[in-house]
């Protein structure tokens, strides 16, 4: 049996750290400790694949909280069903107690576990679903107040614009010369030139 571990953020600027020390302090080695900088919409995750294709009966997986597993509420038990009875191996989650399918492996043990479990993966993809709802919400508030989304169109005097694309027909200057006199990048240049055109 070999202790395992996985940790996960949402995204690339969040620290694991915090998850990682916990899982030092319970003599997990380094090379165990799988992790990902993903949302958990899904699985379709790098380090949960490496993670999960390592598992073998009897190894106990350890998590911090089951929202790190992941926040869809399907998937969670669909993963769970898998890792516990179909793999064989057994899963603590660290600040869940009644979730440790290596304690209480009678009927009534598995019945609370499962419930528990259910509850909680329902709260994991409800909470995912508000953080979604919350977002959409906030950036329709600032678009009424007029807030735009996006890179900022740059603001080209036009007939500046006519005047140095013409030069550039004439072939007194080049192309590149053209765009750093009206400071505008490669892509915005020829974006701004098929607009004349057309």
């Amino acid at each position: 049996m070999k202790k395992v571990a996985y940790i996960r953020v949402s995204t690339k600027e969040q620290n694991l750290d915090r998850q990682i020390q916990a899982m030092r302090e319970l003599n997990i080695d380094d090379k165990y400790i799988y992790e990902d900088k993903e949302s958990g919409k899904d699985f379709e995750r790098l380090g949960y694949k490496y993670m999960k294709k390592s598992l073998e009966k009897g190894d106990l997986l350890i998590i911090k909280s089951l929202d790190r597993l992941g926040r869809n509420y399907n998937e969670i038990i669909k993963e769970w069903n898998e890792l516990t009875k179909e793999i064989g191996a057994d899963i603590k989650v660290l600040d869940m107690e009644l979730l440790d399918t290596t304690k209480h492996k009678d009927l009534l043990g598995n019945f609370i576990s499962d419930l528990v479990l259910q509850v909680l993966s329902f709260v994991a993809q409800q909470e995912r679903d508000n953080i979604k709802q919350r977002q959409k919400e906030g950036i329709k508030v600032a678009q009424d107040r007029g807030v735009r989304f996006g890179r900022p169109s740059l603001e080209v005097d036009e007939d500046k614009f006519k005047q140095v694309y013409n030069q550039v027909k004439e072939g007194s200057i080049t192309s590149v010369k053209a765009m750093e006199i009206l400071g505008l990048s490669k892509t915005t240049y020829y974006r701004r030139i098929k607009e004349y055109k057309s």
